[in-house]
């Protein structure tokens, strides 16, 4: 038989830690401070600044800088896939591999490839999301383009205009991101060519890391305080304008 009830176990425990932390994830970024949910806030700061700025190369060349990000984790992605595909014809040489492992689980035919079908999957998803993400902040360059330079940074329009080009690039951000997670789970899967209690092991482990990471990280916390920071200036920048405009408009009445 070559699944046993570990195997399937340690099948479904992946696919729970994956679905279930993407889920829990998006859930709790509605609530509380975490990468996702700062950086948003950081995008939607950026694009009212975008708006007020007549020359707009720097924001050409950060957008740049991203895309470039994206498509070396792309290209990466399709030359993985391509290793895994040629391990599809060396199923016998992977065997003798991992059956010298020590306390690696014998290997079986069936199971091997099983395991490499998985791992494509992975992959070709991940290559999915990067790709989508590099769309994605194409859609953001034709939105900065397009979006008309406002002088007295007062045009309520524009600034409704620069919270949906945050929101563009926040999808194209979070398309990235899933691409990463992939990256993070598959070496779970790899972990399945040894045990499948090794495989759950790591699942639960990538689970752990992302956490962290996300959530309860330094990077987190310095995000957070930095939203706030540029909250309290665009407060300021904005009680400034209500008070030029009321100053103009005394003078206008006078």
């Amino acid at each position: 038989m070559p699944f046993s009830s570990l195997d399937v176990i340690a099948l479904i425990c992946f696919f729970i830690c994956w679905v279930g932390y993407t889920d829990f994830a998006r859930r709790k970024a509605k609530t509380t401070n975490c990468v996702a949910r700062c950086l948003h806030q950081h995008r939607i700061h950026w694009m009212y600044a975008i708006v007020g700025r007549d020359i707009r190369v720097g924001e050409a060349a950060l957008l740049a800088n991203l895309e470039r990000n994206i498509a070396f984790f792309a290209s990466s992605t399709l030359l993985i896939l391509a290793g895994v595909l040629t391990l599809f014809a060396q199923v016998e040489q992977l065997e003798s591999v991992i059956g010298s492992i020590p306390y690696a689980e014998i290997p079986n035919h069936a199971m091997i490839q099983l395991k490499l079908g998985l791992l494509t999957c992975i992959f070709v998803l991940s290559f999915f999301q990067f790709t989508w993400s590099m769309r994605q902040y194409g859609f953001v360059n034709v939105m900065i383009g397009a979006c008309p330079f406002d002088r007295s940074d007062s045009n309520i329009n524009l600034k409704q205009y620069a919270e949906q080009m945050a929101v563009v690039q926040d999808q194209a951000a979070h398309s990235y991101n899933y691409g990463l997670r992939s990256y993070y789970f598959s070496m779970a899967a790899l972990c399945w060519f040894f045990h499948p209690l090794f495989f759950m092991l790591a699942s639960l482990f990538v689970v752990y890391i992302l956490y962290n990471r996300e959530f309860s990280s330094k990077t987190v916390r310095a995000l957070a305080f930095g939203q706030k920071h540029l909250e309290h200036e665009q407060a300021l920048k904005n009680a400034t304008i209500n008070k030029q405009k009321k100053s103009n408009q005394t003078e206008g009445d006078k």
